[in-house]
């Protein structure tokens, strides 16, 4: 008898709890003990008040966690619209910041033309070549564009170079920096005359007779329209420093190119080739374009462009 007891307490024991429940709630429902609750039923809830607590607290934390992952959920899909919208609003400002700085240099383009009665050709730089040996740049517009070997090609800043292959629709362009570029040049400030030599790097060095010659740091250089290339008048750079060559004959001025070839983007090619040209590129024979100096012996044509592949 003890043994079956105590095996059915635990059954006992919930059905003591239920019955009392019951009792509660059937109390509770006839509108009776509307203050205290009897004593039995005090203790009743005050066992039953810690269970309630337990089963709540699981219950209570999955809930919030819950509530956090659909907040987080809501939160990132927030974010990402956000990221979305700061991306598109970045790309507009570069584009408007683009168009600023192109207008600026438009303006200058335009003031530049205004100088020059040579039609010109706007034309976007594709490649850009600074090899140890060879110095040029490739631009989008060719013989299709009416661009020929040749043909000088310019910025608002100064000059570039010049065209010496063409396809239909592009154009390699020799610029100044090349050691076969060499352009009859004039010094804006004395009229000192010389020859414009690249040298392969970063800065062209300025040949001028060193007995008669008037060349400070900080003039500018420009073309002297003897070449049979450039016109007279373009800027070449800026003298950065001086120095004797050798023999004693000659001095060598070094000079800032005026364009910043590693950041150039558009040019302008000028539709016009000088007669020395027209004769170098129909003939095929090379010709010295540039004129004999009584004060300085050239030493080389004013754009050897014989068509060297880089």
């Amino acid at each position: 008898m003890f043994g079956f007891l105590k095996r059915m307490s635990a059954p006992i024991v919930l059905g003591i709890l239920i019955i009392l429940a019951l009792a509660a709630i059937v109390d509770d429902r006839a509108g009776r003990n509307r203050g205290d609750l009897p004593w039995w039923q005090g203790i009743l809830l005050e066992i039953t008040v810690p269970f309630q607590e337990a089963v709540a607290i699981p219950a209570n934390l999955l809930g919030r966690t819950w509530r956090s992952y659909l907040d987080l959920v809501d939160l990132r899909a927030e974010n990402e619209s956000l990221r979305v919208s700061l991306l598109e609003l970045k790309e507009t400002n570069l584009q408007l910041s683009e168009a600023l700085v192109s207008s600026g240099h438009l303006d200058q383009i335009v003031e530049m033309r205004d100088h020059f009665e040579v039609p010109m050709l706007p034309s976007t730089v594709v490649g850009l070549d600074v090899s140890p040996f060879f110095h040029s740049i490739l631009v989008d517009r060719g013989r299709d564009h009416g661009v020929l070997a040749g043909n000088p090609v310019i910025t608002h800043e100064g000059v570039v170079g010049v065209v010496t292959r063409t396809s239909s629709h592009a154009a390699k362009t020799m610029i100044v920096l090349d050691r076969q570029s060499a352009v009859d040049a004039i010094v804006q400030r004395s009229r000192t005359r010389g020859i414009l030599q690249g040298r392969g790097t970063g800065q062209p060095e300025f040949k001028f007779e060193a007995r008669s010659g008037d060349v400070r740091i900080g003039d500018l250089v420009l073309t002297s329209g003897l070449g049979g290339v450039y016109p007279k008048g373009l800027k070449l750079g800026e003298v950065t420093d001086l120095s004797e060559a050798g023999g004693g004959l000659l001095r060598l001025a070094t000079v800032r190119a005026a364009v910043d070839f590693g950041r150039l983007e558009q040019v302008f090619v000028m539709l016009r080739r000088g007669p020395g040209m027209d004769l170098l590129y129909e003939t095929g024979e090379f010709v010295d374009p540039t004129p004999q100096s009584a004060e300085v012996q050239p030493t080389g044509p004013d754009e050897d462009v014989s068509g060297k592949e880089s």
